[in-house]
């Protein structure tokens, strides 16, 4: 009992502390009440641990009774648990140490997707549909994600060993890997869709995204490019500073591009385009749906207010709150909504979550947008860009020509889901290794004929799956 009374107040007090230190309240106006709200929390823990029928851990009550506060404020503002920010801290930092490959579980197995670009599986020749059935000698079968990335990584320089299935082998063999430091790739591909058009895959705003983008930049220049589309959809965010850079590649100087706002003035920020602009007039297409957010929709607000470029796409998910990381003791964070984010017009980012959080994540992939339907009575706010043109508020960036995301039919669905597409293509792969290694060799000479159609639904056939020949063709 003492314990857990000495834990509570110094968790209590903890939090009392930050927050005074952090929002810089009036302690003799508010203190007495946080000290009530406190002691009654403490009764309740301290009851809970005394009386209730089973045992119970004070640390599991304690991480709900946090998750249940934040709860109360908003979808954004939460409690990670130490075990966690390692991983989140990876994702933003832009590496990880480990053997560098990208995996599903498929048929109980880990599945290589493909080798990460210049990491240790790449060097030794991994490929996509290679099964790992055994890592350090014991089978993978029926392991976890989450399990599986734990065996692979380790400190750059150690070792494993990995037991390999692959296609059109019919043997196992085993590779030994160094761990290296692995690279997280914001942009997951570049390339030039034609002789003048260069195009840009975003995946996240990560620490390195502005490297990274100046890189595929001066290479897609380099290829003669005269126009671009960056691609933002299912970016859900990340770095704010990396998004307000890459809005300055296209810029000229003393625009604002983004400003937040809250409750605290250390919380109000504007942000500007400076002199780093590398292409202020080559023409721009930026791609977005449902699931680009945060940082990907001030990219995109901020071109669209300055009529820089054209917005297409779906309206994006609409989240546009800033939190402010607050790093406890034991490793894990709070990361409370200090600010929202508002575009260079004035439009709120943040659609509203008053109705609670289901509501909220649904309404974020409606394909119901109110601009696009004259009958819709749920109009939106209605702002002015930099040439007059009217853009809408109300949460999310709405695109300036709406064009809907691909529906799949069940028959493609059904193929997905069993990973079809991806056996066959690892299949193919494997027999047509002349394709690989070169992308426009692959691009100017491939094309899907009647045969390969014809071989496809053959082994669709020979795995059993039932697809509907109207939609398959």
């Amino acid at each position: 009992m003492k314990n857990i009374k000495t834990r509570a107040v110094a968790l209590a007090l903890l939090i009392l502390f930050l927050i005074l230190a952090y929002v810089k309240l009036d302690i003799s106006a508010t203190s007495s009440n946080i000290f009530d709200q406190i002691q009654r929390f403490m009764w309740v823990l301290q009851s809970v641990k005394q009386f209730y029928v089973e045992d119970v851990d004070p640390k599991e009550l304690v991480d709900g009774a946090i998750n249940g506060m934040l709860e109360k404020l908003d979808p954004h503002s939460v409690y990670i648990p130490a075990d966690k920010m390692q991983e989140i801290t990876e994702e933003f930092e832009g590496e990880f140490e480990g053997i560098g490959i990208e995996f599903i579980i498929h048929n109980k197995y880990p599945t290589v997707i493909a080798p990460i670009v210049g990491t240790p599986s790449e060097r030794l020749g991994l490929r996509p549909g290679d099964k790992i059935i055994k890592i350090e000698g014991k089978s993978t079968y029926g392991a976890t994600e989450q399990e599986i990335v734990k065996k692979l990584r380790g400190p750059k320089g150690s070792k494993v060993t990995i037991t390999i299935q692959r296609p059109g082998i019919e043997e196992p063999f085993e590779v030994t890997i160094t761990r290296d430091t692995i690279p997280i790739y914001s942009i997951t591909t570049y390339f030039m869709l034609d002789d003048e058009t260069g195009y840009i895959k975003v995946g996240r705003f990560a620490k390195t995204t502005e490297e990274e983008f100046d890189r595929a930049l001066r290479e897609l220049d380099s290829k003669g490019m005269k126009r671009l589309i960056l691609d933002l959809r299912w970016n859900t965010g990340g770095l704010l500073d990396q998004a307000v850079k890459m809005v300055d590649k296209f810029l000229p100087e003393g625009k604002r591009i983004v400003y937040t706002r809250g409750r605290i003035q250390e919380a109000n920020e504007d942000y500007y385009s400076t002199y780093q602009t590398t292409h202020p007039k080559t023409p721009l297409i930026v791609l977005i749906n449902h699931g680009s957010a945060s940082a990907s929709e001030i990219v995109a607000g901020a071109i669209q207010d300055w009529d820089r470029g054209l917005i297409v796409g779906e309206t994006s998910f609409g989240k546009g709150l800033v939190q402010h990381q607050i790093m406890l003791k034991d490793g894990s964070a709070l990361r409370i909504t200090v600010a929202r984010y508002f575009t260079p017009s004035g439009r709120l980012i943040q659609r509203s979550y008053k109705n609670g959080i289901i509501e909220y994540i649904q309404e974020g992939y409606d394909d119901i947008d109110p601009n696009a339907n004259p009958d819709s009575t749920r109009k939106k706010p209605v702002f002015k860009t930099s040439k007059g043109r009217k853009v809408y508020g109300g949460g999310g960036i709405t695109p300036d020509v709406i064009v809907k995301s691909f529906r799949p039919t069940r028959t493609t669905d059904v193929l997905i889901q069993n990973q079809i597409f991806f056996d066959y293509g690892s299949l193919f792969a494997s027999t047509h290794k002349e394709l690989a290694g070169n992308f426009n060799k692959f691009k100017n000479k491939f094309k899907i004929d009647e045969s390969i159609i014809n071989d496809f639904k053959s082994f669709i056939t020979r795995k059993n799956i039932e697809i509907n020949e109207d939609e398959f063709t």
